[in-house]
């Protein structure tokens, strides 16, 4: 998916205070109050480079985008992500869709501690923006993340397939399902990449073909319940 765009062992994270709601939904609940002294001061303090990078038009009546303007793209590994979850006053809140890190300070009541999507903040968590599951896909590995869109197979109404007719049953359901996975994955991309309320501030450092090290995450059971059996055959 990467074409889309873009601690300490502490107890597992519960599940948020509500089930996530759609990218409009969200921005429409967001806070749009304006930067505070503290505010202010965080800037202030995470300044560290000065040149430009990659802002058209930038906007400098917002402080957040002044900021990232002086401070040009940064880059955090994954492990880094986890210090700028809001429990800091002096850091940024910040999170990451496919590879790509948003500063979401400007919505602290939703994504600091205590907000409704606290979850989401300080990793990359594209997976769980598909699946729904923050609690345990916070993650940015999608393999397998398909299988959520594949019909269950199901003995009865298999059978009333043709070996052949199967196969290339299979290998669609495969192509649909990868193209949802887009589908879902771009859809939350797109509203962090066009928000004008979070600002884009760089990347997440990653060694290369991370993407297939270790083994894959399994589908957790809130996607795995949405499945669905395959359709019978018409006329059988």
């Amino acid at each position: 998916m990467a074409d889309v765009r873009q601690r300490k062992k502490a107890e597992p994270p519960s599940a948020p205070s509500q089930s996530p709601k759609s990218a409009s939904t969200l921005a429409k609940e967001e806070d749009t109050s304006s930067f505070s002294i503290l505010d202010i001061f965080r800037v202030l303090t995470f300044l560290s480079k000065s040149f430009v990078w990659g802002l058209e038009r930038p906007d400098f009546t917002r402080l957040d985008v002044l900021k990232s303007w002086l401070n040009g793209p940064i880059q955090y590994t994954d492990a880094d992500l986890k210090a700028f979850d809001g429990t800091d006053p002096t850091k940024p809140i910040l999170l990451a869709i496919n590879g790509t890190i948003y500063d979401v300070s400007n919505g602290r009541k939703h994504y600091g501690p205590g907000g409704s999507y606290h979850l989401f903040a300080a990793a990359d968590a594209s997976r769980g923006f598909v699946t729904g599951c923050f609690d345990t896909d916070r993650t940015p590995d999608m393999r397998g993340v398909e299988e959520m869109f594949l019909p269950l197979d199901d003995p009865e109404i298999d059978g009333l397939y043709s070996s052949s007719q199967m196969k290339i049953m299979k290998e669609q359901e495969k192509r649909k399902a990868k193209v949802e996975v887009y589908k879902a994955l771009k859809h939350w991309v797109d509203f962090f990449g066009n928000s004008k309320k979070y600002t884009r501030v760089g990347e997440v450092k990653r060694e290369e073909g991370w993407q297939t090290k270790g083994p894959a995450p399994t589908l957790c059971a809130r996607a795995q319940e949405g499945r669905s059996k395959r359709e019978r055959p018409e006329g059988k």
